[in-house]
């Protein structure tokens, strides 16, 4: 039944966006008076499951459930139906209008996409507010891996700044430093700041690693003992909080982990506080540690203090304005990144399978607009790319027939739908090869 409701979830997403965006093409071609033949959600190769007639377009539903097309009289575009090319251009086609109009008909779907992420995240904020954990309640700093020790952060480390901007969200600190191409992060430790350059060749490291390139830094408090572990055989309960190692003071995780690697099949002594009625009690225990460094303990994760702010409708606006803004630039540095050969982002790249599975199990409003409005913003800048057979590619053509005032022959857009429909369909080949690999193979 999870797997019913995350895909239902996908389809009734993807098909709010296909419908925008196509409609967006829709709307401008019939405002400048261009006859639409088509207006289609989904494929419909050799039959469609609904479709019906209003004026001179034909609307319908089509079974293949991915994507959907707007076809325009005098257009040269995926349906590569080229017949009615050989004749004279009528008043009503694409190709007689000027090319201000066909560049605005271009973007319509892009805009439409954009308008479509504005309004979702006003509603939203409006809705929900926004929640966030704020930079100054880390308190503790933060725990880096081995790659951010070798780039020069140590754990406990406070960020002040990325790249001279101070961040109030954590979220937007962790992007700025994963997906930043060379970037300089100031930090507090002991007190004092420190300036840390991160050179663009380990980019791409960060982004393989960013799952555990840098964490909230925790003390380590018990949450959950295994049954044969040698904290459980030593008396240690859930709840308690671990203080010292052999008598070395020691409060955070990443302390313990690390030295308990040098500890395999050895007997260290842990000291530790534990609540008993209201009143902290210390004991110190002799624990086992096992031939793979462990002591059979989980960590708690403390819920991290959580910030809301609440919008009436107005304040609304411009935070959809802005959240809209920010998603755009974060998803054009992954953009970036991924046409960064050294970096390997594109090793990350996943199709179908890896979007749908980012829905949740149950149905989820406030994680549905969320994913909804994100992937907006995602359709939009993936169709404004300079590619032929994207919405960018036309554009692209427009721009140059507007500057040289020639325009390509049709020959050539041809040539060029095809050569990007290729691309396209190799594209789409190697994200589901990836989604294969990495949900049924890896």
């Amino acid at each position: 039944m999870d797997i019913v409701v995350k895909i239902l979830q996908f389809i009734a997403s993807f098909s709010i966006l296909v419908f925008v965006h196509e409609f967006g093409h829709f709307l401008f071609a019939k405002m400048f008076g261009m006859r639409v033949d088509k207006f289609y959600l989904f494929f419909n190769p050799w039959f469609s499951l609904v479709k019906f007639k209003i004026g001179e377009t034909e609307f319908g539903i089509g079974w293949v459930p991915f994507g959907g097309y707007c076809k325009i009289a005098g257009m040269i575009d995926e349906s590569m139906d080229t017949k009615a090319l050989s004749k004279p251009a009528e008043p009503w086609e694409f190709r007689a209008k000027p090319a201000w109009q066909r560049l605005l008909v271009m973007l319509g779907g892009v805009m439409m996409n954009i308008v479509l992420a504005i309004f979702v995240y006003i509603g939203m904020s409006s809705h929900y507010g926004d929640d966030y954990v704020a930079n100054k309640d880390i308190v503790y700093g933060w725990q880096f891996n081995e790659l951010g020790q070798e780039i020069g952060f140590r754990n406990g480390d406070r960020i002040v700044s990325v790249n001279g901007e101070i961040y109030d969200d954590i979220d937007d600190i962790i992007k700025k430093i994963v997906l930043s191409n060379g970037k300089t992060v100031e930090v507090l430790r002991d007190g004092e700041t420190v300036s840390i350059d991160i050179p663009e060749k380990y980019t791409g490291q960060i982004l393989h690693s960013q799952r555990d390139f840098m964490i909230p830094r925790a003390p380590f408090v018990i949450d959950s003992l295994t049954p044969d572990g040698g904290a459980k055989a030593a008396g240690i309960l859930p709840g308690d909080s671990l203080i010292a190692m052999n008598g070395t003071p020691m409060c955070f995780f990443d302390e313990y982990h690390k030295v308990l690697q040098d500890k395999k099949s050895q007997q260290i002594e842990l000291t530790i506080v534990r609540d008993s009625a209201g009143i902290d009690i210390m004991k110190t225990l002799p624990v086992n540690v096992s031939d793979q460094g462990l002591i059979g303990a989980t960590i708690r994760i403390d819920t991290l203090p959580v910030t809301h702010i609440s919008y009436n409708l107005l304040q609304a606006i411009p935070a959809g304005f802005k959240r809209t803004g920010s998603e755009i630039a974060d998803y054009v540095d992954q953009i970036k990144l991924i046409f960064t050969p050294k970096t390997e982002a594109y090793k990350n790249l996943g199709g179908p399978i890896m979007i749908g599975s980012i829905f949740p199990n149950t149905w989820d409003w406030f994680k549905f607009w969320s994913l909804t409005a994100f992937l907006s913003v995602v359709l939009a800048v993936m169709n404004i790319l300079p590619i032929p057979a994207l919405d960018g590619g036309h554009v692209l053509f427009l721009l140059y027939e507007v500057i040289t005032r020639r325009k390509p022959s049709d020959k050539f857009m041809e040539f060029a739908q095809i050569l990007g429909m290729l691309l396209i369909f190799g594209l789409m080949i190697y994200v589901t090869g990836n989604d294969i690999y990495r949900f049924f193979i890896k």
